[in-house]
């Protein structure tokens, strides 16, 4: 069992941090994207014309399952060259799992709380037409935090030794 953790244990934590990211800012992108697109299917309904600038705002949350993704694809070669070259201990797959999960919880909470305030920007586009770009700074403004936990998986990662 010893042989066989210090063998695999590397590999398996550091994979598990790469598809922590991917999952979790997935599925926080798919909450937020759902959310944000209850509010303007009934915006919709109503107002069909208001399409276009209502799928802008339902498309804003999906962007950290994109960067979960980003975050996966690096880590996930990072942890594979390293094991390919025999030096991806339990430690180093530490190393890997931790550079992960910025992205991985702050996407998924980010999106979720960027489709609440998507969905609410909704009633922008609703009422004030001409004024639902502000709904949209609304958005952005949580998104930076979301870029921000992007760029500290990305910098963490590029950290790692291999």
């Amino acid at each position: 069992m010893e042989n066989f953790l210090a063998t695999f244990g590397g590999l398996a934590i550091g994979l598990l941090g790469a598809a922590l990211a991917a999952a979790l800012a997935c599925s926080g992108s798919a909450k937020g994207t759902g959310i944000a697109g209850e509010a303007c299917s009934g915006l919709i309904s109503e107002d069909p014309s208001k399409f276009g600038k209502a799928m802008v705002m339902q498309v804003i949350p999906g962007t950290q399952g994109l960067y979960g993704f980003v975050v996966w694809f690096l880590a996930n070669s990072r942890v594979l060259a390293a094991y390919e070259a025999g030096i991806l201990d339990p430690a180093l797959g530490c190393r890997f799992l931790a550079a992960c999960l910025p992205i991985a919880i702050g996407g998924m909470i980010s999106a979720a709380a960027q489709g609440k305030v998507a969905a609410a920007s909704i009633n922008i586009l609703a009422k004030k037409p001409d004024d639902w770009a502000k709904g949209m700074v609304f958005c952005i403004t949580v998104e930076f935090y979301a870029i921000l936990c992007l760029l500290a998986s990305i910098m963490m990662l590029f950290a790692i030794q291999v």
